[in-house]
């Protein structure tokens, strides 16, 4: 963009012509929000640890929302060190100065100081939600965001009689910073979590956690909107509840037809609205639990990984005799932890609502083809650890990630800051690779072991309005939730193995296929997205297994202004923090 710098009398300008910029459309409001930063005390698996909150919640607080409002969040930090927030799946049409991600749209909100990020609202309409975009922040630092339909329409289904937050995560009894830190000295993998959680709890199936169990009071013949979110760090996950059948009706904060499973699968960063029927199906019993079950694809039994299956409990309270006694039932018809089939005969079933109301609109023409090759790597040890010389490590290196051989490497000032002023020269290369490329020797490590990689800060810059589609290709032999900011895509296509340019393109469905943020791209195999450069700024796109992220699995996307003022990017807030 290479715009010149504003002199500083003309900041409060630029904020003055920023805050009409993004105000709501008709109709819409302004809806505010403070976010406080704190250090708070918790007691999980019989063991009390401080972490990072919001507003002292843990979850965080819910963002309520209407479709087209403007939500302004002022965060405050005051906790013990940098932060930042994303509003995960918020397209920010033309705002990429508060989409959140440390170190690529924003220099980090320093310990005691602030920032009011503009949270614009568009097209989304159902359950997102945000979270920390630094480091391991994530962990604790979440909440949901509702976004409910337009005053004077509805939704596209049955009004349900209450909505229900559910909101699946982890928890390390280790403080979550020394669990990185540990990853990053001794080269090695990261700890897995202690247990998994249903709203920040593991289940009466853990130690010192049966009278603190989230509950679910309802009522027979009554219907619930549950409202998902895979807030996990390292796990897909399985959810059902026992004795009955869920309708998916939403993912990602796009309507989907209506399907209903005995189960979900719903990868990290993935949201999906459910409906659950209060109907009793296993004679009198009163109670049923709700779980969430790692699912996972790591090729050998051997790499430590969280098997916990974390519980919640169903309640019916209608009447004298539902009265919640007893033991809820048991089991909960959950796949095996390592059910591929089982993956994929959920997530191949989802489709697009498709209506005159909520439309489908996938691009038939495609301007720029794109394969990116998914790998976990090694790089060479830190000669500058000395100490533990990366014993974790494998063959003496330390893990790293890539896409297209390239293993991201963040900036010591943000890319959009770099890109506004002065086109990034000295910050980023803008030639990261359409299709894989290999440049390191010997490429395999003398015959053993992941594939050596190179570190860069690599984009992809893309003329506005440009129709771009992505297949992903999985060589680590693991299953990769990918993520766009910025953007929702169509996932017009997936499949086993190798992906075939010239067969599998015709296996596409270009009709009704679902629009989303976050894919789950298939152990091994590929998934191909689709979606339209029509919002000018800078978009981070990582995989969402947050150790992929910090080893490299990232990479930006540029998408330079239309001709336009309406396809051109937003002022530089005068409020950025500074690096």
């Amino acid at each position: 963009m290479g715009t010149a710098k504003l002199p500083a009398l003309l900041w409060l300008l630029a904020g003055v012509v920023l805050a009409l910029a993004v105000n709501p459309a008709h109709g819409a409001k302004t809806r505010h929000y403070d976010f406080f930063i704190t250090e708070t005390n918790y007691t999980r698996l019989c063991h009390e640890k401080s972490i990072l909150t919001v507003n002292g919640q843990f979850p965080g607080p819910t963002i309520y929302a209407r479709k087209g409002d403007l939500v302004i969040v002022n965060v405050h930090n005051n906790g013990n060190k940098n932060i930042t927030i994303h509003w995960h799946g918020v397209d920010q049409p033309r705002n990429p100065w508060s989409d959140g991600p440390e170190f690529i749209t924003q220099c980090p909100i320093r310990p005691g100081g602030n920032f009011t990020y503009q949270v614009i609202l568009s097209e989304e309409e159902g359950t997102l939600w945000w979270h920390a975009h630094s480091d391991f922040d994530r962990a604790t630092v979440h909440g949901a965001i509702v976004i409910h339909p337009k005053r004077g329409t509805t939704f596209p289904f049955k009004k349900p009689d209450k909505e229900i937050p559910v909101i699946l995560g982890e928890w390390w009894n280790d403080d979550i910073e020394h669990v990185l830190d540990k990853a990053q000295l001794l080269g090695g993998d990261v700890d897995p979590s202690n247990a998994n959680t249903i709203n920040a709890q593991p289940g009466d199936m853990f130690p010192c956690s049966r009278d603190d169990t989230f509950k679910v009071a309802v009522q027979q013949g009554n219907t619930y909107l549950l409202r998902i979110i895979n807030a996990g760090l390292t796990n897909d996950m399985f959810f059902a509840i026992a004795g009955h059948r869920l309708t998916v009706v939403g993912i990602d904060a796009r309507y989907t037809k209506p399907l209903t499973v005995d189960y979900i699968m719903i990868a990290p960063g993935q949201t999906m609205d459910v409906l659950l029927e209060a109907k009793r199906t296993l004679g009198s019993n009163s109670r049923y639990y709700m779980a969430a079950r790692t699912f996972i694809t790591l090729p050998l039994d051997t790499i430590p990984f969280n098997n916990s299956t974390a519980t919640a409990i169903v309640e019916y309270t209608d009447s004298v005799t539902a009265r919640p006694i007893g033991p809820p039932e048991f089991p909960v018809q959950l796949p095996a932890i390592k059910d591929e089939n089982a993956a994929m005969a959920f997530v191949t079933q989802l489709r697009s609502l498709g209506t005159q109301e909520h439309p489908v609109h996938v691009p038939t023409h495609v301007d720029e083809h794109m394969l990116i090759d998914i790998d976990i790597n090694v790089l060479p040890c830190d000669p500058t650890n000395m100490v533990e010389k990366c014993k974790e490590g494998p063959q003496g290196n330390r893990f790293a990630a890539s896409l297209n051989n390239v293993s991201f490497q963040s900036p010591a000032i943000d890319v959009l800051d770099a890109y506004y002023y002065s086109s990034g020269h000295g910050v980023y290369e803008e030639d990261f690779p359409n299709k894989p490329t290999a440049f390191v020797d010997p490429p395999v490590n003398n015959g053993s072991g992941p594939l050596m990689t190179k570190r860069g800060t690599k984009v992809k810059v893309l003329e506005y309005g440009t129709v771009v589609e992505v297949v992903f290709h999985d060589l680590s032999s693991e299953n990769h939730p990918m993520h766009l900011h910025g953007f929702a895509f169509y996932i017009v296509g997936r499949g086993n193995g190798t992906f075939d340019e010239s067969r599998d393109p015709a296996t596409y469905n270009l009709v009704d296929p679902p629009f989303q943020n976050t894919v789950s791209v298939p152990r091994s195999g590929w998934a191909a997205i689709r979606f339209r450069a029509d919002n000018p700024g800078v978009w981070f796109m990582h995989c969402h297994f947050d150790r992929h992220v910090v080893w490299g699995m990232d990479t930006v996307f540029i998408v330079k202004d239309g001709k336009t003022p309406q396809a051109q990017m937003l002022p530089r807030p005068p409020n950025m923090p500074q690096c």
